[in-house]
C-alpha cells in the first residue's frame, strides 16, 4: 500500500509545484496566495511520502488531497485535478491493502 500511495504523492507534489505557475500566468492569482497554497501543498505530500512508514503520513496524505481540491475555490479547473488525484488516493489505498492482503496470504501458504 505504502509504494502506490507514495507514487500518487509524488505525481501530486509535481502537478502541485506546476500549477503555481499556471495559477500566477494563466489564471492571473496573486503569486502571494498562489506561492503559499500550491507549494505548500506539494512539500507537504513530500513530506506525507516520506512518512508513509507511519499512520501520520496517510493522515498528511488526506489532508494533501483534501487541500488540492481546495484549491478549486481559487481556481475552478482545480476542482477536476483535486478530484482526479483524490480518487487516485482511494485506490492506491484500496488495491494497496488488497495487494498487501494477498502478499500475507501466499507467505503464511507458503510458509
Amino acid at each position: 500500500m505504502r509504494s502506490l500511495a507514495s507514487i500518487v504523492l509524488g505525481f501530486e507534489s509535481i502537478v502541485l509545484a506546476l500549477a503555481t505557475i499556471v495559477m500566477i500566468s494563466v489564471a492571473g492569482v496573486d503569486p502571494s496566495t498562489a506561492l503559499p497554497l500550491c507549494l505548500g501543498l506539494a512539500v507537504l505530500a513530500v513530506v506525507a511520502a516520506g512518512l508513509l512508514r507511519n499512520r501520520v503520513g496517510y493522515a498528511l496524505g488526506w489532508i494533501v488531497q483534501v487541500g488540492a481540491i481546495g484549491l478549486g475555490f481559487v481556481v475552478p479547473v482545480m476542482f477536476v485535478l483535486g478530484l482526479a488525484f483524490g480518487g487516485f488516493w482511494v485506490a492506491a489505498i484500496v488495491l494497496g491493502r488488497r495487494i498487501d492482503e494477498a502478499k500475507a496470504a501466499q507467505q503464511a501458504q507458503s510458509g
